[in-house]
Order: C-alpha cells, then sequence, then structure tokens
C-alpha cells in the first residue's frame, strides 16, 4: 500500500497550468478537481493511520478518486 498522496500536479505533471486555468474558468471542472482532492486527502489519512476505515470503505473511496481522475484526463485531453 502507498502512503504516497497522488496530487493532481504529480498526476498530470504536463498539465498543472492547464489545470490552474481551468480551475479558474470552469466551475464544473473545478469542482471535479475540489472532490478528487477531498477524496485523495481521505484515502492519504486512511492509509497513514490517522483515520481508521474499513478496507471496503477504502477501496470505495480508491474507486472513486480513480472515476474522478478519469473524469479529470477526459477534460484535460478536450481543453
Amino acid at each position: 500500500m502507498s502512503h504516497v498522496p497522488h496530487e493532481l500536479a504529480e498526476e498530470f505533471p504536463a498539465d498543472t497550468d492547464k489545470i490552474h486555468a481551468l480551475n479558474q474558468s470552469d466551475s464544473h471542472f473545478s469542482k471535479l478537481t475540489e472532490q478528487y482532492h477531498t477524496v485523495n486527502r481521505d484515502i492519504h489519512r486512511i492509509e497513514t493511520n490517522v483515520t481508521p476505515a474499513d478496507e471496503g470503505y477504502e477501496k470505495q473511496l480508491r474507486r472513486q478518486r480513480l472515476s474522478l481522475k478519469d473524469q479529470i484526463a477526459v477534460y484535460l485531453t478536450k481543453s
């Protein structure tokens, strides 16, 4: 299990400027990235044993993070 946060700048290093610009100009994209950061931080807190959670809940959060990441990737490709 990885204890490294999956920040968007690390996931999409070539698109950091585009992510920043879209966050400023597109409310839907901004909501996606906000949700991603929230879920990502929750997962990191579980991985580092700051917040206790059962395995099923952690898997659900990981699936949600992956879905959000996929939506963000599609958005970045179209922009």
